[in-house]
């Protein structure tokens, strides 16, 4: 099954299992999202991304621009590992790792997720590809993706047992867009944003840009 179908099921799910009032809260944020027009703001096809370096869960220092030596370079941003979504992702970016390889590809995901949360979830998924951490999302706001939660999503997170305080070590409340890039060799966008945290970039579509830079 591919990772669309497993995130529309997911989409399904939470609609009849989620009370009326938080669906009334997502929707209203990735519509004030997508009002915002962070597919026009945010990094775009055609635009290039900027130098970074990150920590991964060991507190390796991973350069963007070392990757990009390489070859062309997956980049995906994730929200956390509370976000339901996010799992499917990186479990389905997992199961493509080969293919995205033997395209001479990197792979890499990022959040602002502290260095042991990230640990966390890379061994909870057995994930074999850098997992970044982007402290205060100073490499996501390059990339044009910040937003923070409002106080009514905050409120009803936190009674759901979701602090990103906690995850995150900070007390800003703000997260990436959830969006997923793929480069060329000369780090040059070749994908898009979409706001909604509950659709991603599917693997499939990931190898079809990596096949068509050739």
């Amino acid at each position: 099954m591919s990772l669309t179908l497993d995130l529309e099921n997911l989409k399904r799910e939470h609609a009849g299992k989620l009370p009326a009032i938080a669906s009334t809260l997502f929707d209203n944020l990735i519509r004030d999202l997508k009002s915002r027009d962070f597919g026009n703001k945010a990094l775009k096809v055609g635009d290039q991304i900027p130098s970074f370096v990150l920590p991964d869960a060991l507190g390796k220092m991973v350069s963007s621009s070392d990757l990009l030596v390489r070859g062309p370079l997956v980049i995906c941003f994730y929200r956390g590992a509370w976000c339901p979504y996010c799992n499917l992702e990186l479990r389905a970016l997992q199961e493509a790792l080969p293919d995205i390889l033997e395209l001479g590809a990197q792979l890499v995901a990022i959040s602002p997720m502290t260095p042991d949360n990230s640990l966390s979830l890379a061994e909870k998924h057995s994930l074999e590809f850098p997992v970044l951490s982007d402290a205060g999302l100073k490499v996501a706001s390059q990339f044009g993706l910040v937003y923070q939660w409002p106080l009514e999503v905050r409120s009803f997170m936190e009674k759901a047992g979701v602090s990103l305080e906690k995850y995150n070590g900070d007390k800003s409340w703000k997260l990436p867009v959830a969006a997923t890039y793929v480069t060329d060799h000369d780090g040059i966008v070749i994908s898009a944003v979409n706001p909604d945290w509950r659709e991603r970039l599917d693997p499939i579509e990931i190898i079809s840009a990596l096949q068509k830079l050739g």
